[in-house]
């Protein structure tokens, strides 16, 4: 069965929505409805307690149908308890306390309130039924709009529910009701007397009992037009009126009226609707009826002793008479006698006046439901419509008329006399004005001035108008027939009538004629007597003042309401409405309704306002500015002349009457409001100002007044004055500057000179020193807002009042917007509004709460709005409020006000006026805003404490949070709602951002009792988007809905912990549903998910993975949208025009600040329509270019193109939205999808096809023609992401899921599309490089993600694990032929390589026009990438096809030019400009390197043919900086904000590269070609630049980095290439590279080779290799010296060779031995490791987790592992980690192989000649005895043996352990390697012998 609350939900969305309900809705409808037919047919009817449920409650085993409960005592204690005092049964009970844990959290409240919660749910669903049949019986009998067939479903269903007895059970439970709302009034046998309501605020229970009963009331009156009541219906509802009618006792007690009303007029409606029925399928009833007929005659002719039952038993009494009138029989005299009986008694006892009194005028009636005050409205109509048709009806009027023709006073003079009258003549007075007759023309009055639409074809009505306009022998039924003349002109057709009616003069005595006369003569009289100097002026009669104000009001209301195209014409002449307002003696209500009328023409005829205003000037009253009255001033008033001060101070406040005064304002008012030209600031209106403020508003709270509605219309009509001169007249500069007052003159009252005051600026200084106007506006506030609600709902006055604190809370804000500019001016006496407000939080206090005032919105905006302001500059509001005790009722309020709204089913246009779109607004804006801050507060965090330890319970305090938690699960009404959904997600992402609430938010939505990040994906994220044509608004906000959610989930995936179940939980959910690729049972598709998600197959099971969301909802992204740019051409035909456009749109101002832009709630910024088209006319009517466009007589054309730039300004508005949303969406998806993959993608499978399928999608969009290019650059980047994944994913791919273990072949069997899928990529990248509409910043991103891709497929092997290292992997572990699967995955490779190349060929041409020109001609950064492109394109190049492409192109060209021209760049300041371009430098640079690596010796020729050497030489200006003492760092590189100077010492090694390259043409063959130009030109380089060279070969090597290590063996490469051509070395660099060698050549093993246990345990350290290959590089230039120019190394540092250059820095053979040691060691540690590491690798699935886990601390790849991930792979890591440490230290064995064949060559050389010993000491032997001339041969001699044998005897242990090298370990053929030993070690042995 349905519940209550489910029901409404149904009923509500289906009938009440702002468009009809669909089919689906009609569907649910109809089965909510035939499952709720038990619950109305026993409407609110509950079981009742039974004795065996109280036992079974109080032995607490409770069973129900969905849970069995665990009770305690204090349960049971409230069960029972909501049994006694609810009359429910025990077990209902329980089910309702169970039902109450689940609304709201009960742990830890008290017994008295969790009785109350459940209580107030008990009530709350008793509600939500009624309501639901409620909205039923208005759908069947109102016209809202639904289609004939719903209405007809559910009118049966109604009828068969009420045949069943239902409207029985609604006139029971009406008394039922009754005598509840008495028990609980009444407090006896300690009954519970309030309860809690939804929002868990207390309430009464006997105010929701009485809600309940008018609402059932309302129902009853409704039904007996769906059903005929039946006898027995109308005597029971008859008497339950008269219980009712006894148990009203005041006045003021609306809702007690109400419920009368909805009884009374449900049996008028019986009688009328019974008497009128006319279909065959709906026959009288009641009429057939003899016996009923005769007791309702019975009952209506008794008298009965109660006066307040017979008031209302008379308007029965006359809808009885109606009754009869209409079902009797003709020619019965028993008939017609009942009904004269009947109608005199009616008269007798004026029915008519009873019903205007006591009904129909009353505030409880006005302020009903509006649905039924129509619906009565138009029964009245059918009843004064029968009953004025009826001949016996018509003859009783007729004899009324007479009797009040002849019993009427016909005069009742005014003025002084008017006191005088006799008592006698006063009693006749006061008895004919409530005539029978008089009465009857009111209520015709009052019946058509609230439904005019009535008139409608009424002729009874007309007839009954030319019956009662004839022969008025008396003022009071002339006034009464002019009063019900003005109300029938309530609409265009009756206004039309009755003009014609008294233009015509259809009537004798009444017309327009009359009224003009009637002024002209009176106006002649007093005119007269001032000619004649009369003391006294005539009297006015009062008599013909009255009924001139009657044709006053007739004229007003024919003006207001006529055709405007006719009314124009009606009356030319309006001077004589002006001419009596000067007369003292003419009544102030005359004046009043004369200045009203002029009003009416004020507002109906704009273009009277100048003549209007010249006609005040010229006969209204004066205003004399002067100070208000203080004290006892009469004398001083006496001297006074007439003026509006006067009249107001001595005339209308002795009377207590003030309608002149009222009038005046608002005449004055409606035409300052039309005011046009503010030149002047408002010092036109400065008497008038004076006078308001001084007169009229100061003193208002100390005046008496007669009427307290006229009260209120005074404070109206002042606060709207105010209003006005705030809102036209904008406060400037120079208005201040003009303003000379010292400040005793500010603080003071006195008046200065009108000359010195500007009207707004002294409001607000009022304001701002909280005097006058401020105080009189807060005491309005101050009454509080209950008072407010409670005189709205049970005055008349209330909605003046209402409207009063409107303008006062408005008011108020419009000196919000300009207090904070003059505060800086007028300090310290005039502060800002705040601040004043401040002073007492009293004020603050009342302001905030209309927020609780629900009768009319835009008083709660303005209350919204206030505290907005408030929030934004008082940094203590929170603790104020909390120290007023008011800011728990505060919160409730505004989660009151945004529950209210978010259940309203017609939309709102316009967004700023939504409520609860400036409460999230609120909230959204003081999140980042100091805690605590008034999101804080009003979402129930702790401010009390800490807000980031909240732990939030919406479901224990009823917040904002609540609410907005609520209506985003449910999302109904989505068009009525879309602005809350919309920045309700806003809210809740901006919550979770900040970093106070964020961790307490997103606990909370990822609980399971909201699942609020996964939910909506299955919803709505993935529906159409609506139509752009049908609902725009919709469209835009249901883009910008999915946005802020798509947001929300990628917060969730950054930043969820998955270390917590909830939110690890919440990420699976999420993963699943964006990733899921096809339809299937998720029982099956579990595997989706890795085996830590296998917790979620339960979750899972329960529901179907739909298709792929993550590329559904790039579908729905995909639409063409509208473009918004200034085209404003094609609406413009004159060329003077587009440019004053032009001129006004290019202006960025906003509006405040003179320009036509204004910034949306999204933060769009659009066009305001009325600034652009009010600054449209002011420049065709203003300036040079105007003049000549209205003199060229194109006035209506200008017209055209004024309105064709108004649609086209509001079509751009609306494209900008969508453009915006639309874009919005995209980033928001895009950051979803990339952070899903970059952080949470390990939880899935087939993580490469998921990565293809979005990478593939995105690049298909970008290409799309319906992209725009900021999408396509959005898009891109996910297709950059989505590849560096895929990169990322092919060496981190497990093998088998099944299994823990790992293999060998897992890391050739690895996550690799198809070449295919690559091709794909390729063919969709280029389409999308080669789209039409582009960008540098798209095509940049383009570049990146073309250069991922060849990354990607440069090799289907990880490229730092060698081939052979795999091989012998393989083989150790398989079985199989390992070669055919290498070879397999190179001929993959390889095919990959020719169809990527194919296709680049293929488009070619196109391509690289695009990438050519980029590299050329875009920014430097867009250069770069641009040439980075190219380099790549040129490793991929066969044939030289790009080669030659890009010669053509003189692409090389132009880099080498690009490269000299750069040398003379200003780079001493670090200006991002140079850098960017140093960069660009580089890359070229870095291309040409390419060029020579790629085609090797060709290229080569190729670039030095090109001159480069030439273009590099320029560069002297770094060989300054590196002498002035640079030194090398690391963290140069990446930098680039260091500097241009840093930045181009970056270049160096760049530049000594391509040197490097160059110096592949210098063949060993012309090693004696001194004209080698190759060499000579390189050569010529080193000594230009001989600082660099001098830097490089002189660094110190152990503290050096890998920047510097690089950097030197790249120069030591080129000089040993090209320094042994020259035969000199006057630079020095020989004895440099010779200290290299003996400075390298000394060090121990440790520094060639640094273990993974040094220096955070990375992979073998670079900087090892980098010395080991510099090593290479100076061991080979050593071997190159002896073998091709002689060099002979000594056998010690004593006997170097000073014939060679390097003299003694020379090395020795002691050092290369000591060298070849060092390297031994070095070689031997590095094929331990790898030995030890293969053999972990094969062990691998043997070792322990922890093992494992060291292993990947040890390579610090912690990120690639989490802690829920399975030991395959973690094993499979590790081993990935140990294979690539590995191969590095298979790179360093073969280079350490190289260095020691080098040297052992070296040694091999020396040790073979046999006499080099021998001659070496006998030129020694020479050598000295010439330049010492000692005799010391001998000694030399036995030294150098010494030597000898010392070397070898250091050398042979090294080859010994040499020898024992195993090829298996080295993985490389040692055959030559040992035979260079063994002979080695021969040549040693044998000099150890000699």
């Amino acid at each position: 069965m349905v519940s209550p609350k489910a029901l409404l939900a149904t009923v509500e969305s289906t009938l009440l929505g702002p468009s009809g309900p669909t089919p689906r809705q009609r569907v649910e409808l109809m089965h909510a409805l035939r499952d709720a037919l038990p619950v109305f047919r026993s409407f609110l009817s509950y079981t009742a307690p039974k004795p065996s449920d109280r036992t079974q409650v109080m032995s607490k085993e409770v069973r129900l149908q969905d849970v069995s409960p665990s009770l305690d005592d204090l349960d049971v204690q409230i069960a029972l308890k909501l049994s006694d005092e609810l009359n429910l049964n025990e077990i209902d009970c329980v089910s309702l306390l169970v039902h109450a844990h689940q609304e709201w959290d009960l742990f830890g409240r008290e017994p008295s309130e969790i009785f109350r919660l459940a209580a107030g749910l008990w009530y709350t669903e008793r509600r939500a039924l009624i309501t639901s049949l409620y909205t039923l019986l208005r759908a069947v009998v109102l016209d809202q709009g639904l289609e004939p067939d719903i209405v007809s479903d559910i009118q049966c269903y109604l009828e068969d529910l009420f045949k069943s007895g239902l409207r029985q059970r609604l006139i029971s439970l009406m008394k039922e009701l009754s005598r509840a709302e008495a028990a609980t009034s009444s407090g006896q046998h300690q009954v519970e007397q309030y309860v809690m309501d939804s929002r868990g605020a207390l309430v009464k229970r006997n105010a929701v009992v009485l809600r309940e009963r008018l609402t059932v009331g309302h129902c009853l009156a409704i039904s007996v037009l769906v059903v005929r009541p039946n006898s027995k219906d109308v005597k029971d509802m008859f008497f339950g009126l008269k219980e009712s009618i006894a148990e009203v006792t005041d006045d003021k007690e609306t809702q007690k009226l109400q419920i009368v009303f909805s009884l009374l007029f449900g049996i008028v409606i019986s009688f009328i609707s019974d008497a009128l029925s006319t279909a065959p399928d709906k026959t009288s009833i009641l009429c057939n009826d003899t016996s009923f007929r005769r007791e309702f005659q019975e009952l209506m002719m008794s008298s009965g002793n109660d006066q307040k039952v017979e008031e209302f038993i008379g308007a029965i009494r006359l809808t009885w008479t109606v009754h009869l009138m209409l079902t009797s029989e003709e020619n019965s005299a028993a008939e017609t006698a009942s009904i004269t009986s009947c109608l005199e008694l009616v008269c007798s006892r004026n029915a008519f006046q009873i019903l205007l009194d006591k009904i129909l005028r009353t505030a409880a009636y006005q302020n009903d439901d509006d649905d039924m005050v129509y619906m009565y409205t138009a029964y009245m109509h059918k009843l004064v419509t029968c009953f004025l048709s009826n001949p016996i009806a018509r003859d009783k009027v007729k004899e009324m008329k007479e009797k009040a023709m002849s019993s009427m006073h016909p005069y009742l003079t005014g003025g002084p006399s008017s006191l005088a009258i006799a008592d006698s003549e006063k009693e006749q007075i006061s008895q004919t004005s409530s005539h029978p007759f008089i009465s009857l023309l009111e209520l015709v009055s009052e019946i058509y001035e609230k439904e005019p639409e009535h008139l409608a074809g009424n002729e009874v009505i007309w007839t009954f108008v030319n019956f009662a306009g004839e022969d008025h022998t008396n003022f009071q039924t002339l006034v009464a027939f002019l009063r019900m003349m003005s109300s029938l002109a309530s609409n265009e057709e009756g206004a039309f009538k009755v003009f014609q009616l008294l233009q015509r003069k259809a009537f004798r005595s009444v017309s327009w004629t009359r009224l003009f006369d009637c002024l002209s003569m009176y106006e002649q009289k007093f005119k007269q007597s001032l000619q004649t100097s009369a003391a006294v002026l005539p009297e006015f009669q009062e008599g013909d003042a009255k009924a001139m104000v009657a044709y006053l009001r007739v004229l007003q209301k024919v003006m207001q309401k006529g055709n405007p195209l006719e009314r124009s014409k009606w009356f030319p002449d309006i001077e004589p409405l002006f001419k009596l307002l000067g007369y003292e003696n003419v009544p102030p209500f005359l004046k009043g309704a004369l200045r009203n009328t002029i009003t009416t023409f004020v507002e109906n005829t704009p273009i009277l306002k100048d003549t209007i205003w010249s006609f005040l000037e010229r006969y209204d009253l004066p205003v004399v500015v002067g100070p208000p009255p203080i004290g006892n001033q009469s004398q001083q008033l006496q001297m006074q002349v007439y003026d509006m001060r006067y009249e107001l101070n001595e005339v209308e406040a002795r009377a207590e009457r003030y309608p002149s005064t009222i009038s005046f304002l608002n005449l004055l008012n409606a035409l300052v409001k039309r005011e046009t030209d503010t030149s002047d600031r408002g010092l036109r209106f400065l008497g008038v100002f004076r006078f308001v403020y001084d007169h009229v508003f100061g003193p208002f709270p100390r005046r008496a007044y007669a009427e307290p509605a006229e009260k209120w219309q005074l404070v109206v009509a002042c606060l709207q004055h105010f209003q006005i001169l705030l809102t036209l007249y904008n406060v400037k500069e120079m208005d201040i500057e003009n303003i000379e007052r010292t400040p005793q003159q500010i603080s003071s009252k006195s008046v200065a000179s009108p000359e010195q005051e500007i009207p707004v600026l002294e409001l607000l200084k009022d304001f701002m020193s909280g005097r006058t106007a401020f105080s009189s506006i807060m005491g309005i506030l101050l009454q509080g807002v209950n008072a407010v609600i409670s005189d709205r709902a049970s005055q008349v006055h209330g909605p003046l009042l209402e409207k009063a604190v409107l303008l006062s809370l408005e008011i108020i804000l419009l000196v919000f917007d300009k207090d904070l500019f003059l505060a800086d001016f007028w300090r310290p006496l005039c502060q800002p509004l705040d601040v004043i407000l401040s002073q007492d939080r009293n004020m603050i206090v009342a302001l905030l709460e209309y927020v609780r005032y629900d009768f009319l919105p835009q008083i709660q905006q303005s209350s919204i709005k206030i505290l907005s302001i408030l929030s934004s500059r008082m940094v203590e509001l929170v603790p104020l409020l909390l120290e007023s005790g008011s800011a728990d009722s505060l919160i409730e309020d505004y989660a009151a006000c945004l529950e209210v709204r978010s259940e309203e089913t017609q939309a709102l246009d316009n967004i700023s006026d939504d409520s609860g779109v400036l409460i999230l607004q609120l909230l959204i804006d003081n999140i980042s805003r100091p805690a605590p801050n008034l999101t804080h507060l009003l979402l129930k965090f702790d401010v009390d404490s800490s807000i980031e330890r909240t732990a939030l319970q919406p479901k224990y305090h009823y917040s904002c949070l609540r609410v907005i938690l609520d209506v985003l699960e449910t999302m109904n009404f989505p068009d009525v709602n879309a602005s809350l959904h919309e920045f309700g997600f806003q809210l809740v992402f901006e919550l979770c951002l900040d970093p106070l609430t964020g961790n307490a938010v997103s606990d909370l939505l990822a609980s399971k009792k909201y699942q609020f990040f996964s939910k909506h994906l299955e919803s709505f994220a993935v529906l159409p988007l609506p139509k752009r044509h049908t609902n725009h608004s919709l469209r835009v906000s249901s883009l910008q809905q999915r946005a802020w959610l798509l947001k929300l989930l990628a917060f969730e995936m950054h930043a969820g912990d998955v270390g917590s179940s909830i939110h690890k939980d919440v990420c699976l959910r999420v993963l699943s549903q964006l990733f899921a690729r096809e339809t299937t049972d998720v029982g099956s598709a579990g595997s989706a998910l890795t085996d830590s998600g296998l917790h979620m197959i339960d979750y899972m099971k329960t529901r179907h993975i739909d298709k792929n969301k993550v590329l559904a909802l790039l579908d729905i992204i995909q639409f063409r949208a509208p473009d918004a740019v200034h085209d404003y051409s094609q609406s413009v035909s004159n060329s003077s025009l587009d440019i004053l456009v032009g001129n006004i749109l290019q202006n960025p101002a906003t509006v405040d600040k003179g320009g036509v832009y204004y910034f949306s709630e999204r933060g769009d910024r659009l066009i305001d329509l009325a600034s652009f088209g009010e600054k449209l006319c002011q420049m065709c009517n203003m300036g040079p270019q105007s003049v000549s466009l209205v003199h060229e007589g194109k006035i209506v054309e200008l017209k055209n193109s004024i309105q064709q730039l108004l649609r086209w300004g509001w079509r751009y508005n609306r494209n900008l939205e969508e453009q915006a949303a639309q874009l919005h969406l995209l980033v928001a998806w895009s950051q979803l999808v990339e952070v899903s993959i970059s952080r949470r993608m390990m939880f899935l499978e087939n993580r490469s096809q998921i990565l293809f399928e979005v990478l593939d999608a995105t690049l298909e969009a970008s290409a799309s023609p319906d992209c725009s290019v900021k999408m396509s650059a959005i898009l891109t980047q996910v297709a950059i992401t989505c590849m560096a994944k895929l990169r990322e994913e092919r060496f981190l791919s497990p093998g088998n899921i099944d299994s823990d273990s790992v293999t060998c072949l897992d890391i050739v069997s690895m996550s690799q599309l198809s070449s295919a899928a690559c091709q794909s990529i390729l063919l969709k990248l280029i389409v999308a490089i080669l789209r039409r509409e582009s960008s540098e910043l798209l095509r940049r991103r383009q570049y990146a993600l073309l250069l991922n891709y060849f990354q990607y497929c440069q090799s289907m092997l990880d490229p730092d694990i060698p081939e052979p290292l795999l091989r012998f992997l393989l083989q150790e572990e398989q079985d199989g032929d390992v070669e055919v699967v290498l070879q397999k995955i190179d001929n993959e490779h390889e095919e990959l390589d020719k169809a990527n190349f194919f296709i680049l060929k293929k488009e070619a041409r196109e391509l690289l026009d695009v990438i050519v020109k980029d590299a050329k001609h875009a920014s430097e950064i867009g250069r770069t990438i641009s040439i980075f492109v190219l380099d790549t394109l040129i490793s991929i190049d066969r044939d030289q096809f790009f080669l030659s492409h890009l010669q053509s192109r003189g692409l090389l060209q132009s880099c080498l030019s690009d490269i000299r021209n750069s040398s003379f760049l200003d780079t001493s300041r670090a200006m991002l400009d140079s850098v960017q371009k140093l960069c660009t430098i580089e890359a070229e640079i870095s291309l040409l390197v390419r060029i020579s690596c790629k085609y090797r010796k060709s290229g080569v020729q190729i670039l030095f043919s090109m001159n480069t050497l030439e273009h590099l030489t320029p560069w002297k200006a770094l060989d300054r900086y590196i002498q002035g003492g640079f030194q090398w760092s690391d963290s140069m590189v990446g930098n680039d904000m260091l500097g241009g100077m840093n930045k181009q010492f970056l270049l160096v090694p760049a530049v000594l590269r391509l040197i490097l390259c160059l110096t592949s043409l210098v063949d060993v063959s012309d090693f004696f070609e001194v004209k080698n130009k190759v060499v000579r030109d390189i050569v010529e380089f080193t000594k230009e630049h001989q600082v660099i060279f001098d830097v490089a070969l002189r660094e110190e090597l152990l503290s050096a980095n890998d920047s510097t290590l690089e950097l030197v063996d790249t120069a030591v490469a080129i000089v040993t290439k090209v320094w042994p051509y020259d035969e000199h070395d006057d630079f020095g660099f020989v004895q440099a590279l010779f200290g290299l060698m003996n400075e390298l050549f000394s060090y121990d093993a440790e520094s060639f080779h640094r273990p993974y246990s040094s220096r955070s345990a990375e992979v073998v350290k670079k900087s090892g290799f980098l010395l080991s290959r510099l090593c290479y590089s100076l061991i080979s230039y050593l071997y190159f010296l002896i073998m091709r120019k002689g060099l002979k190394l000594q056998i010690s540092a004593s006997h170097g060779n000073s014939n060679f250059p390097g003299g003694q820095l020379q090395p020795t053979l002691p050092l290369v031995v000591t060298f070849l040691t060092s390297i031994t060691t070095a070689l031997f540690t590095a094929i331990d490791e790898k030995t030890l590491l293969l053999s972990k690798v094969l062990d691998i699935n043997d070792l322990s987790r922890y093992e494992v886990d060291e292993i990947i601390d040890m390579f610090m790849r912690q990120d690639y592992i989490l802690a829920s991930d399975s030991m395959q792979k973690r094993r499979h890591v590790a081993m990935l980690e140990m294979c690539r440490a590995a191969g590095k230290r298979g790179q360093l064995i073969m280079l350490f192989l190289r260095i020691l064949e080098h040297a052992l060559n070296i040694l091999f050389i020396h040790f073979q000649d046999r006499y080099s010993s021998l001659a070496s000491a006998l030129c020694e032997i020479h050598i000295y005895l010439v330049l010492f001339k000692f005799d010391s041969v001998l000694e030399n001699s036995a030294s150098r043996k010494q030597d000898i044998q010392l070397l070898c005897t250091n050398l042979l242990p090294t080859l010994e352990q040499l020898s024992l090298l195993n090829e298996e370990k080295v993985g490389h053929s040692l055959k030559v390697f040992h035979r260079l030993v063994r002979s080695l070690k021969e040549l040693a042995a044998q000099r150890m012998e000699l």
